[in-house]
């Protein structure tokens, strides 16, 4: 058993067992768990489904036990993700609260217990399927990392998970490249000149970093076929990646490229040739889903030969960065051959994989993507350098993803794009205004066929770019802020520098308030001492509609509105009225005494 509390004060154990028997011995279960005291009697932790992740949802805690179980293979749009339990009524920036997060991106389980007697704990571990855990004499099983968080309040929680993921040595900086992923501008129609025009006009704005998504490879020119065989498709690109890849590069950005390695076509060339290297508990396959199956990488030829496949491009391509996804549960995933479950070894499998392709390729990012946001935990955090948050780009759904995404992860692992005015998810339009200044609390990219847009329209968006690089160092690495709020149409959040010195807040207006105007909005974080000054950015249009507080015309003064760190905490500002679905942001710097 080892127990360790890290530095930025997290909790987290694991346990490792030994057969030093002769015979075989059965690990059906081994969980680990923490006391809380009964003064914590409310728990709150996270669901979801596609497009629509990690969603808050409350309860007593009562005599029993609440039960989050992950069964899916991966951890799931539905995960708990962060379990708390605390003192009734806990919000953002009060309550005590106790809260464990299991580490692991397969099977798994959270859960909180109250005895009648009034003992209670709180859990978590990997589920392991039947024979998963049989250890033959002199093997041995490793559970995955329980953490444990202690705070006043969620925003104490998630910044000790931030401090701990932000200390280690390969924690990507802050000087992320602001990223154009083409999913959303081409689907599967990859054609050459379409996508070096994207890369040019990409470059053009400000972009970083140039990703080739699905549909590159083999006879993939729609999700039927071709998933598995990770060859360039000659009929599509004849000299291979490199006029694209070159065009990217000689324009100043880096390349990045789509791969799936846990899954496969049945119509491809190694499901053809190689049918027992796919997940399933007999002869008769699990259902299609998104017309793919798993590949059994537990499977030693299987996983050498993806491995091969995939460095083979890396060798000869220019590659910097990999979106790395997974888009289906593992349903009856077995050993083909043998009908013994396989999700232990597949992920354990991905996790060497992972490591393997980054230990070839030092500087390699790798992100994390299962149809969006499904498979976000410390456990694949520990391979890869991001996650994709959510296949939804809407901004006004994204204001929820992300704020309960943050409450385990960075901003600065978050993947957070400004897609097209019509969200291809929902069909919501937005002004760009709403959806950048959502984005930009998050590694900012962009997810839009910019060859549609309007040159004004490029323009505000390189505007917003220019905005995102000289604040990154402060959005990607302050102090996570939520601020409660009675009214749940208004959204307050921001980022304050870990020395105080400056902030930004964002006033977001989801729907229709039953109340107007919103009155004084505190604006937490801050030294109450020093004295800031406060400003609105306005990028692009103004907000339609705005009624404007008396302060604004004082902030557009060479003085600008000063108060101090404890007034705003305290006392608050009044904000502008603001139309529904619309998003402005506040600087915040200090002022010299």
């Amino acid at each position: 058993m080892t127990i360790e509390l890290t530095p930025s004060g997290l909790l987290r154990s694991r346990a490792e067992l030994i057969n030093t028997g002769s015979d075989p011995y059965r690990v059906d279960d081994l969980v680990l768990a923490y006391p809380v005291p009964p003064r914590a009697r409310e728990v709150l932790d996270l669901a979801g489904r596609w497009s629509k992740e990690r969603t808050p949802q409350r309860r007593p805690l009562v005599v029993g036990t609440h039960l989050r179980e992950g069964r899916k293979g991966r951890t799931g749009f539905e995960a708990a993700t962060v379990l708390h339990v605390g003192t009734p009524g806990f919000g953002f920036g009060e309550g005590e609260i106790w809260a464990v997060h299991t580490a692991w991106s397969g099977n798994h389980t959270h859960y909180a217990e109250r005895t009648f007697t009034g003992e209670q704990v709180i859990g978590g571990g990997e589920l392991l399927l039947p024979d998963e855990g049989l250890l033959d004499s002199g093997e041995r099983y490793l559970s995955p990392w329980l953490y444990g968080s202690y705070g006043i309040g969620m925003d104490d929680i998630a910044r000790r998970f931030h401090r701990f993921l932000r200390s280690r040595a390969e924690h990507p900086g802050s000087d992320r490249p602001v990223t154009l992923n083409v999913w959303e501008a081409v689907y599967f129609d990859h054609d050459p000149a379409k996508l070096i025009r994207l890369a040019e006009l990409a470059a053009d704005i400000g972009v970083e970093r140039f990703v080739l998504d699905d549909g590159w490879f083999s006879t993939r020119r729609n999700d039927t076929s071709g998933l598995g065989d990770w060859t360039v498709a000659d009929a599509v690109w004849p000299n291979g990646l490199h006029p694209l890849v070159d065009c990217v590069r000689n324009l100043g950005m880096q390349f990045g490229l789509w791969f799936e390695p846990e899954m496969v076509n049945i119509d491809s060339e190694v499901a053809r040739a190689h049918p027992e290297w796919i997940m399933a508990a007999g002869d008769v396959l699990p259902i299609n889903v998104r017309r793919q199956q798993v590949i059994n990488l537990g499977i030693p030829e299987c996983y050498a030969h993806v491995r091969d496949a995939m460095l083979a491009i890396l060798d000869e391509y220019e590659i910097s960065y990999i979106k790395w996804d997974h888009n289906r549960d593992l349903i009856e995933a077995a050993d083909r051959r043998t009908g013994k479950a396989g999700v232990h070894a597949q992920t354990r499998a991905t996790y060497r994989l992972m490591e393997e392709l980054r230990a070839a390729h030092p500087g390699l990012e790798i992100e994390s993507c299962s149809s969006g946001g499904g498979r976000v935990d410390l456990g694949v955090l520990g391979h890869t350098d991001r996650v994709w948050v959510s296949d939804n780009n809407d901004p006004l759904d994204r204001q929820q993803i992300n704020r309960w995404t943050t409450q385990l992860i960075p901003p600065e692992l978050m993947g957070t794009h400004i897609a097209s005015a019509q969200s291809h998810t929902t069909g919501r339009s937005h002004e760009l205004a709403f959806r950048a200044g959502t984005a930009v609390f998050g590694h900012l990219g962009i997810e839009w066929d910019i060859t549609s847009t309007t040159t004004s329209e490029r323009a505000e968006l390189a505007e917003w770019i220019a905005f995102y690089k000289s604040h990154r160092n402060l959005l990607l690495n302050g102090d996570l802020v939520r601020v409660d709020q009675p009214d749940p149409t208004l959204l307050v959040h921001g980022v304050v520098a870990s020395d105080r010195s400056e902030a930004i807040f964002a006033h977001v207006v989801l729907g229709q308030s039953d109340v107007a105007p919103y009155g004084r909005v505190l604006l937490p974080g801050l030294d109450r001492d020093r004295r800031y000054r406060i400003a609105p950015v306005l990028i692009g249009k103004t907000p339609r509609n705005m009624r404007l507080p008396g302060w604004w015309e004082l902030a557009k003064s060479s003085c600008g509105h000063v108060m101090t760190g404890g007034a705003l905490g305290h006392a608050g500002i009044e904000l502008p009225l603001l139309a529904p679905e619309q998003v402005v942001l506040y600087r915040i710097d200090s002022v010299p005494k």
